[in-house]
């Protein structure tokens, strides 16, 4: 056989054995990725990418992988290289990576092109819909980026969480399922009262998912467990719950009602007249994420907070932040997106520190036991002076003038207070004695209206305040 034919069969006859050991990588890669075994696969389809760059399959395979991996860099370039190409699944995921990575108008404008090749393709686009809903949700909750100072945070096995948590007496125990019911296999933890008569927790139904629960001791033992109500209990897991000193405000975490993503944070209140809870409302960011965020506390004797996130972790691992809670509910007041963009994701807690505050005595006072009737911090107020500048004592105003508004601002603060109960009390008093409703509804008509002219008095009086003592911090 002459040299030239035999050289060329045998570049074809290793140009087939190349071309069948490819096409054999490329199957079992397929089968991995179809069985969700995205790390499996990933391997491969990253070497198919590297040989050809141009092939759009390859790119959405491998960007799939990354994105389920955790991958969001590499995820977001073969993505949007499989967008540019028209690849439809491509568009739902770049839309997943941008939602992981706050970019939520972005997001929401690849699902919006998502939904439209599935109408062209005449597939079905109700789920796709529901989701652009959620994403719609986070890009609005963007806009009101809660101003709240995060002053430390530690990063902690998931199954230990609990250990980074110190509270007060007068907040209650927290402790876990396993450990107060000595029933292994439970993931959840258990909210006890101060006085020690009421539990609040949460185990699997029936249906195999997590419902909240109550149960109240009765003399040496615990019964009459009580499921809340659907209003509040989902279909999807709700879990770690924590019950304010008042008795009435319930936080906990859920998987349901619209959450963004994994477990939100929501709270709701017991009221007593009805025995209902009001309808859930979910917190906003930071608090919530694209990821898991669970069990929030208020220390209302410490003036602290902890909660619990699993964003930007190590499977297997979260951190548990502590932070000053902001009874105002002030946003983070920037139209640089990325600032707020950064405060949500809580990339770092000094970007929500005050300019010269020392948080080391609030840090320590985490980690003291304190007894019941012990008050470690007193705060006359929280005066939002700027974005990183709370006031909470007389001592800290600076300005004469901003302290003589302010001083209207907490008396008419202390006046409505007053109103409420007592409008409170005439509502009642309206529902259960209906000889007396004529005589009760003019002084509700009366006090309601005087509520209502004095919240914008109390706004106008904070704002005199708060330009005061900045026009005096310029000098």
């Amino acid at each position: 056989m002459k040299p030239f034919v035999t050289k060329l069969l045998y570049t074809l006859g290793v140009t087939v054995v190349c071309g069948q050991l490819q096409a054999q990588s490329l199957d079992q890669a397929k089968k991995l990725y179809n069985e969700g075994q995205y790390a499996e696969a990933k391997p491969a389809f990253e070497k198919l990418v590297k040989q050809s760059p141009s092939n759009s399959s390859y790119n959405l395979w491998y960007g799939v992988c990354c994105y389920e991996t955790g991958d969001l860099a590499a995820a977001e370039k073969s993505l949007s290289f499989a967008v540019k190409r028209r690849v439809i699944e491509a568009y739902r995921y770049l839309g997943e990576v941008y939602f992981k990575t706050y970019r939520f108008e972005d997001a929401v404008d690849m699902y919006e092109q998502y939904i439209e090749w599935l109408e062209k393709k005449k597939r079905e686009t109700e789920s796709a819909e529901l989701r652009l809903d959620i994403l719609q949700d986070a890009k609005r909750m963007m806009d009101k980026v809660e101003n709240i100072q995060i002053i430390d945070s530690v990063v902690v096995d998931k199954d230990d969480f609990l250990s980074a948590y110190t509270l007060s007496e007068e907040s209650g125990r927290l402790m876990s399922y396993e450990s107060f019911f000595k029933k292994p296999g439970v993931s959840s933890s258990v909210y006890m009262n101060q006085k020690g008569d009421k539990v609040y927790y949460a185990h699997p139904t029936d249906e195999n998912h997590y419902c909240l629960y109550t149960q109240s001791r009765l003399l040496d033992q615990w019964g009459d467990e009580k499921q809340l109500p659907m209003n509040v209990n989902s279909t999807a897991d709700d879990n770690y719950p924590f019950v304010l000193p008042d008795g009435v405000t319930l936080y906990y975490a859920s998987q349901g009602n619209d959450a963004l993503g994994g477990y939100d944070l929501f709270v709701t209140r017991y009221n007593m007249n009805s025995d209902s809870y009001l309808a859930p409302e979910r917190l906003g960011m930071p608090f919530n994420s694209p990821y898991n965020d669970y069990m929030i506390v208020f220390d209302e004797v410490k003036g602290l907070g902890w909660f619990v996130s699993d964003r930007f972790q190590p499977e297997g691992q979260v951190c548990v932040y502590l932070f000053i809670p902001n009874e105002n509910h002030d946003r983070v007041e920037t139209e640089d997106v990325e600032v707020k963009r950064s405060r949500a994701a809580v990339r770092s807690i000094r970007d929500s520190w005050v300019a010269g505050e020392d948080y080391s005595k609030l840090i320590q006072l985490a980690h003291q036991e304190i007894p019941y009737g012990k008050k470690e911090i007193e705060k006359d107020f929280d005066f939002v002076v700027q974005d990183n500048r709370i006031y909470y004592t007389w001592d800290q105003i600076k300005s004469p003038e901003a302290k003589s508004i302010y001083q209207k601002v907490v008396s008419l603060k202390q006046q409505i207070a007053s109103d409420e109960k007592k409008l409170d009390a005439l509502r009642l008093d309206y529902s259960k004695n209906p000889g007396k409703r004529e005589q009760l509804k003019t002084r509700i008509l009366d006090l309601e209206a005087k509520l209502e002219a004095a919240v914008p008095q109390v706004k106008e009086l904070e704002k005199q305040a708060r330009n005061a003592e900045v026009r005096y911090l310029k000098k």
